[in-house]
């Protein structure tokens, strides 16, 4: 089996696009400081408060983030990322006005912006929102906070999420399949939804920690949330392309080339390249 020209050319974009910087290291760029730092100044207190935010969050954002889109996968519709956002950072602006409280009340409308803004991607790259499957990979990409320094292997950061949130998918997906009344609560669901937010909640809180660097305030909240859509729609393009590639070659074959493959060079050091 061979992989087209095109389709290679593809899968070396997304593989550059799932190697992108961390966005803790695109946010510490950002604020012009190790985040590290921000985070130590965070109220001890606010801890357990951003993870209990982080699970709401991404629970509402499940009922509620795709009921607005069109079901039906379609590869010729372009998504919609700069609508998406200018609503993100339409929401950071109005939560960072009001600093820490200011979050908790944001979240949970950004969390439902980013995952139909990911859904949209999905969609783009032939897969139907409404599925239970496709619902739940959308959730998966909120646990991919980007590649660590820590990573030997090139595809070791987005292949081990990958396998470590695979059996918690596949069981959400079956619970999601089964169409009960109480599927939104089902076990298997809250086990994928609390393991996200443990990762996710790993980003909301270097969000709520730069919220205490002076001067940010509403400008700086919109920033934030304009770096986290920016972020999460590389990982959507990414992980969706390799999906549609899989369904085309098979699971193996693209990994074996996703491996070989040498990524497009990523843009120099200093701070990200923001496209809107």
């Amino acid at each position: 089996m061979r992989m087209s020209t095109e389709h290679l050319e593809q899968l070396r974009e997304a593989k550059r696009l799932l190697e992108h910087p961390g966005l803790a290291a695109r946010m510490s760029n950002m604020i012009g400081s190790p985040i590290e730092a921000a985070i130590g100044r965070l109220p001890a207190s606010w801890q357990k408060r951003v993870g209990v935010a982080t699970e709401n969050a991404l629970q509402h954002a499940m009922r509620g983030a795709l009921l607005t889109l069109d079901d039906a996968p379609d590869k010729e519709r372009t998504a919609s990322p700069r609508l998406h956002k200018f609503a993100a950072s339409l929401s950071g602006g109005v939560g960072g006005a009001f600093g820490l409280p200011g979050l908790l009340v944001e979240l949970p409308v950004s969390t439902v912006i980013m995952l139909r803004s990911i859904a949209d991607i999905a969609r783009a790259n032939g897969e139907a929102p409404g599925e239970a499957a496709t619902r739940l990979e959308c959730l998966r990409i909120l646990a991919m906070g980007g590649p660590s320094q820590a990573d030997d292997a090139t595809d070791s950061g987005y292949f081990a999420m990958r396998i470590a949130l695979a059996r918690a998918v596949t069981e959400a997906t079956q619970a999601l399949a089964a169409r009960t009344v109480n599927a939104a609560t089902a076990p298997a669901l809250l086990r994928l939804i609390a393991i996200v937010a443990g990762r996710f909640q790993v980003q909301v809180t270097q969000k709520a920690a730069t919220m205490l660097v002076p001067a940010l305030g509403a400008v700086g909240g919109a920033g934030i949330n304009l770096l986290f859509m920016d972020h999460f729609q590389a990982m959507s393009r990414g992980h969706f392309t390799v999906r549609r590639l899989e369904r085309e070659y098979g699971d193996a074959f693209v990994r074996r080339q996703y491996e070989r493959v040498a990524p497009h060079d990523a843009p120099a050091g200093g701070m990200p390249q923001l496209s809107f």
